[in-house]
């Protein structure tokens, strides 16, 4: 081809391609006096043609709104994105239209009045332009934007919108009215997600550093900012890294859960790749009055009736009215917290269990109680009967609600005798009444007694359990769920490991914390589960469970930092070991063998620590023992019998006996030697030379010995923790160990080898 029509060929198009650029920039233009309306079934479309606005239906109504419109999305799969005036809703036959005052109307054919306008009949505006990021913006002369759509947003946000301080997005209803629920920035800069204006069950942002706004990346991250655009927070959709993911939107669902969604083109949906509250039973007011949220066995929320309503059946209501002539009962809902709806109000008080029920009981005006116990013992009374609430296993919360007891029978009518007679009559009828209203009260507090008897007896019946010991009411303390982006920030992107797959963080208030890296095959569901227990459990000798994180390929588990870190360090280093005289060393195993004591006879169930040694044992400030990693293996499923469980405790404790004494690592021929030391009466011998002065002898022989009744290699002849607790306070004298391993070799001088494998003897100290 000649050069001069290769020169012209490109001339031509480029010409071409500036024509259709200018083309499609004018396609996009809304001129003033442009209308739609609902008999032509017409819209504006964005430039690149992936967003529209036009009418579209409500039901019986129609409302005008801007929804995805690419031809890779099919039309049922158009989400609306926003809506003008968010709730209004017009007949047949209205329009919208940009007037020649350069405002934006919503004409309602049927009231024949205008429903939403934008207000901007003075700014001088010349048209409107649907942009290719979905805003809808209207241009003065200047080409200024003197309104969009992106500062009113109902209840979504596209990539590149900001939801600013006291801007919100509410969803919508199907009856036209508004949403109880809302996600709205404070004037704090805190980021909420509230029930109507008084109850916040989820909230992101830091006091010290006040955010601004609220913005959803294209790329898939919802970020909160402060002043200088730095990020306070963030949380990162399944496929943030996904480049294929061309559609994103962030939505505030009607069910008060805020999701983010992304358009999978391969199988043509909609995916959720983050939603802020994982557990839906979690969201305020989930079941409304349709009664209490559960999680079914595929994860997904339902809501049961415990109440037993009467006269309302499409509401689940607590049947007591104040007036009951025969009294009151409580009828008890384990794992369960309930909350007042109409109002959300309650009164809280503490005190104890015990109290916390008779409180309600007394009181005419309470209709439910719920006891929470996260060290300050929360008794909340609620005094509605418009209750709702939600039940895991993993919830330790105790509740109650009130019933009318059994009506009593019908009082006989009043004769015709003298005034003496009805005066004994109603005498008599009083006395019966007392003896009645006796014998029911000590009939039904037997019967309570009995019920708590046999609740116990099936906890413990696996167990053995010391005279004089009690169960504790297990704390309330749930796990805060964490993104992968917060787990990644609270440790800088884990620069500074301090353990095997354990690395340091700090909280958003800046508490520093241990987060330990498990395996992200382990199965959502029990993950959650099982974590949710463990973080329930709280004991000033057990590491806090402070969150954990359950991405689709991630799981960690977030522990408060311990400063001194492992005793397995100061064991094995000779300076580090001075710091351990042998009243630390003495204090260390007590405290441990309590807390490995509480796990098993203590909690709401029993949880085996299944790893203990002295590297899941760690010293705070002042030398004090925690222990760590309590029930991981129940959480990464490697779960054996639970008899076994806790003997495999009582080992591992023995174990870790030997070694604080002896300051040197646990192995068999270690055992071994340090045994013959106790048969040969050179116990002190035994002990780690690095100690200064001051360790009592006592006290050295009963470790030991204890020590070596834990490491017997027959199960059945180990202690019970507790009963380890009583020998290393010096409550009960321990007799002399048999050799730990199988066959017995030698014994000590006062046993002959046909005496009885007791190891406590029934006196006391």
């Amino acid at each position: 081809m000649p050069e001069g029509n290769i020169y012209l060929s490109a001339c031509f198009m480029f010409f071409m391609s500036v024509w259709l650029l200018v083309c499609s920039a004018d396609a996009s233009v809304i001129r003033l006096e442009s209308k739609l309306s609902m008999g032509e079934n017409n819209s504006w479309v964005s430039s690149n043609g992936n967003f529209a606005i036009g009418f579209f239906r409500r039901g019986n109504q129609f409302s005008v709104g801007i929804r995805y419109n690419s031809v890779s999305i099919p039309e049922s799969f158009q989400e609306v994105v926003w809506v003008a005036g968010c709730d209004s809703q017009v007949s047949g036959e209205s329009h919208f239209e940009l007037t020649e005052n350069g405002e934006l109307v919503l004409y309602d054919s049927g009231s024949g009045k205008i429903v939403w306008a934008s207000n901007t009949t003075n700014a001088s505006v010349t048209s409107a332009i649907l942009r290719d990021d979905g805003n809808l913006v209207l241009i003065n002369k200047n080409e200024d934007i003197v309104w969009q759509s992106f500062d009113t947003p109902c209840d979504t946000l596209l990539p590149g919108q900001n939801l600013s301080v006291s801007m919100s997005l509410r969803p919508h209803k199907s009856d036209g009215l508004s949403s109880y629920y809302s996600l709205y920035m404070n004037m704090s800069g805190e980021l909420q997600l509230r029930w109507e204006a008084s109850v916040i069950y989820w909230g992101k942002g830091e006091d010290s550093r006040p955010s601004v706004r609220a913005m959803l990346s294209s790329n898939g991250i919802f970020a909160v900012f402060d002043q200088t655009s730095r990020s306070v927070w963030s949380a990162y959709g399944t496929d943030h890294s996904d480049s294929d993911i061309l559609f994103r939107f962030l939505r505030l669902d009607s069910d008060g859960n805020l999701r983010l969604y992304s358009w999978l083109d391969a199988s043509k949906s909609w995916r959720i790749a983050w939603q802020a509250v994982g557990n839906q039973c979690e969201v305020f007011a989930t079941c409304s009055l349709q009664g209490i949220c559960v999680l079914d066995e595929s994860g997904f929320h339902i809501c049961r009736c415990p109440f037993s309503s009467i006269g309302q059946p499409s509401k689940c209501l607590i049947p007591y009215q104040q007036n009951c002539r025969s009294g009151s009962s409580m009828t008890l809902l384990g794992n369960t917290i309930l909350y007042g709806i109409y109002p959300s109000n309650e009164t809280i008080i503490h005190t104890n269990l015990n109290n916390c029920r008779s409180v309600c009981q007394e009181d005419p005006s309470c209709i439910a109680v719920s006891f929470v116990n996260d060290g300050t013992a929360e008794c909340r009374l609620k005094r509605t009967q418009y209750i709702s609430g939600w039940s895991d296993a993993s919830l330790n919360v105790v509740s109650f609600f009130k019933t009318c007891s059994d009506p009593i029978a019908t009082l006989p009518p009043k004769s015709n005798s003298s005034e003496q007679q009805k005066s004994s009559e109603s005498k008599s009828i009083c006395v019966r009444c007392l003896i009645g209203g006796a014998a029911g009260t000590f009939f039904l507090f037997v019967f309570i007694h009995l019920g708590v008897g046999v609740f116990i007896w099936r906890r413990t019946r696996h167990f053995k359990k010391q005279p004089g010991q009690t169960y504790a009411v297990p704390y309330y303390k749930g796990c805060v769920a964490l993104s992968y982006s917060e787990i990644s920030d609270m440790t800088e992107n884990f620069k500074h490991q301090i353990g095997p797959k354990m690395h340091r963080g700090h909280l958003h208030d800046n508490k520093p914390v241990a987060v330990k890296t498990l395996d992200a095959s382990i199965e959502e569901k029990i993950f959650r589960n099982r974590v949710s227990k463990l973080g329930s459990i709280s004991h000033k000798s057990l590491v806090k469970l402070d969150g954990y994180c359950c991405d689709s390929n991630q799981r960690f588990i977030v522990y408060e930092f311990v400063k001194n870190g492992c005793l397995k360090k100061y064991l094995q280093d000779p300076k580090l070991s001075k710091k351990l005289p042998w009243e630390k060393r003495i204090n260390i195993c007590v405290t441990v063998a309590k807390a490995v004591s509480y796990l098993h006879t203590e909690c709401r169930e029993f949880v085996s620590h299944g790893n203990l040694k002295c590297e899941n044992v760690v010293l705070d400030h002042n030398f004090e023992a925690k222990v760590s990693e309590f029930g991981l293996k129940s959480v990464t499923g490697n779960i054996s019998d639970i008899e076994e469980k806790a003997e495999n405790d009582v080992n591992d404790f023995g174990k870790i006996v030997i070694e604080v004494i002896s300051g040197r690592t646990y192995d068999h021929d270690l055992c071994e030697w340090a045994y013959e030391k106790l048969i040969g009466a050179e116990t002190d011998s035994i002990r780690d030379a690095r100690m200064d002065a001051g360790v009592n002898s006592d006290e050295l022989e009963r470790a030991l010995r204890i020590a070596f009744w834990c490491l017997q290699e027959d199960a059945r002849m180990r202690p019970s923790m507790g009963e380890v607790v009583q020998v290393l306070e010096g409550t009960v004298t321990v007799d002399s160990p048999t050799y730990p391993f199988g066959k017995r070799h030698q014994s000590l001088p006062e046993e002959s080898p046909e005496s009885s494998p007791e190891v406590l003897n029934e006196s006391i100290v």
